[in-house]
């Protein structure tokens, strides 16, 4: 599957995603069902110090990733490396600072990501680098297809792969984040955190009718949009829409008269992506193509700019990007 599009400028977040394209839309995934969950807490006060000790790890611990590989840690990793922006940002999010010793090409979120060592792109790392940096433990995520992780664990990298499809998966995978490195009461605060953004979201719209609800259309790259099966095509749903590419599975290239007669209120898109050909951006793009200045939400003025990375991030900011598309879809009840 050939990426036709030549695009110049791109958020890390969409560029790591579109790298990755071949392989989400051609491959088979494996979801990850065997992500530790998060503690239960007692609700008595009487409890709590009890409560706060569930928070601690207890090692060796076993734990499976989204490819079925059985890792054993008998303590807190102390070298970490990452190589998906995703993950990075989740791993930062937990307080891992001090224990990160090495990210992508592409991680650019928090700003002390950047000044971390680089240990290459995100589907074919840079094997010399990450081998270097001596990590315990390297964890990537959707961009890196089950075979290159083959190959790296053949050079005896041990890298732990997430794959996401939904907000709870990725929850879950932060969870799991905070129980392999001790840090499970940081990433409770995390959770916590991103549910109540998600909550407050689902609250808001819970009341639409099916009539109330808008057709909505996401285009993250010119060209490609998303459908059933991954987490972007849940972010539409949870705040209410209706994802006119649906009847479609997981990322895949758009039938332009397909969307005009699909005729979607809300047109989403990527803000920062420029074709590198014409210099437009992807909002002209859309606006300017044959027949699309039919559609009910060119004519409206419903084509609206997300950040690229709230949107194609699988990571803490994704409740974050949740409420970025409520918002452009709704934007009456959430003023």
């Amino acid at each position: 599957m050939n990426l036709k599009s030549p695009v110049k400028r791109w958020s890390t977040g969409i560029a790591a995603l579109l790298l990755a394209l071949s392989l989400a839309a051609c491959g088979n995934n494996t979801k990850d069902n065997s992500a530790a969950t998060q503690p239960e807490t007692s609700k008595q006060e009487n409890t709590q110090p009890a409560a706060a000790e569930s928070l601690k790890t207890t090692y060796p611990l076993t734990l499976q990733d989204a490819t079925g590989q059985s890792f054993t840690f008998k303590e807190a990793p102390k070298h970490i490396v990452s190589v998906s922006p995703a993950e990075t940002e989740a791993l930062f999010a937990i307080g891992l600072d001090n224990e990160i010793v090495g990210v992508s090409d592409y991680d650019d979120y928090p700003e002390t990501a950047k000044s971390k060592p680089k240990m290459g792109g995100i589907m074919k790392p840079n094997e010399e680098a990450i081998i270097a940096a001596q990590p315990d433990v390297v964890f990537t995520g959707i961009s890196m297809s089950e075979e290159a992780v083959k190959k790296l664990r053949e050079l005896s990298i041990p890298i732990f792969k997430t794959d996401p499809k939904n907000v709870d998966d990725v929850i879950k995978n932060i969870e799991t984040y905070g129980q392999i490195t001790d840090h499970q009461a940081e990433a409770k605060k995390v959770v916590d955190q991103m549910k109540a953004e998600e909550s407050a979201v689902v609250e808001a719209v819970k009341s639409l009718s099916d009539d109330q609800k808008k057709k909505v259309y996401i285009e993250f790259s010119p060209g490609w949009t998303v459908g059933k099966g991954e987490f972007m095509d849940e972010l539409i749903s949870l705040a209410g829409g209706i994802n006119v590419a649906s009847d479609t599975q997981g990322w895949s290239e758009i039938s332009e008269e397909k969307i005009i007669k699909d005729n979607p209120d809300v047109i989403l898109y990527a803000k920062s992506v420029i074709d590198d050909k014409t210099k437009k951006g992807l909002g002209d793009i859309i606006k300017g193509r044959s027949g699309w200045d039919q559609i009910t939400a060119v004519k409206n003025g419903a084509v609206i700019g997300l950040d690229d990375n709230l949107l194609s991030r699988p990571g803490p900011r994704v409740t974050q990007g949740l409420q970025e598309v409520a918002k452009a879809i709704y934007p009456d009840l959430f003023k």
